[in-house]
């Protein structure tokens, strides 16, 4: 894949990867790795795109495969952050939405990337089927069982 390719494809699709990444890991610096290593394997393996829409799918399905990569890791097992290590709470980060994303992130890791496709990326349910391999009936259990979540999350918080 030649540089110019490579450029085009981190800034028009680089935002949406990272999301994506950190929706599934929770944590920033993960989330950045997960990106790396997305478009790391997209030069490595240079393939050949149908149109944007498979440009994107393909970049978003590498990057869920990535993600799940990072939570098999042996190290990840017997790793401790750094605030639990010291001790003391990172201060939350601001989130103008009135914490829907933390409730988001709070979800079960099953329920969070068909979310995230959904809502935030704008796919359908097929779509996000697809890119996760999973069944479309599966994917609207998983964001109708989410959406109950969240209500009660956010329902609980606001009282």
């Amino acid at each position: 894949m030649e540089r110019e390719e490579a450029e085009r494809l981190v800034a028009q699709y680089g935002s949406a990867v990272y999301r994506l990444a950190y929706a599934r890991t929770g944590s920033r610096e993960d989330a950045e790795d997960v990106t790396q290593e997305t478009f790391l394997r997209l030069v490595r393996s240079s393939p050949v795109f149908q149109d944007g829409g498979h440009e994107k799918a393909w970049l978003l399905r590498v990057a869920a495969h990535c993600a799940a990569d990072v939570f098999r890791a042996p190290w990840r097992k017997r790793d401790l952050p750094l605030e639990a290590a010291a001790g003391a709470s990172a201060p939350p980060p601001e989130e103008p939405d009135g914490g829907v994303l933390a409730a988001v992130l709070a979800l079960p890791e099953k329920y969070r990337l068909p979310v995230h496709l959904f809502y935030y990326e704008g796919y359908s349910i097929q779509e996000t089927a697809a890119i996760l391999g999973r069944r479309e009936s599966t994917v609207r259990t998983q964001l109708t069982r989410a959406r109950a979540m969240l209500r009660e999350r956010l329902e609980a918080e606001r009282t």
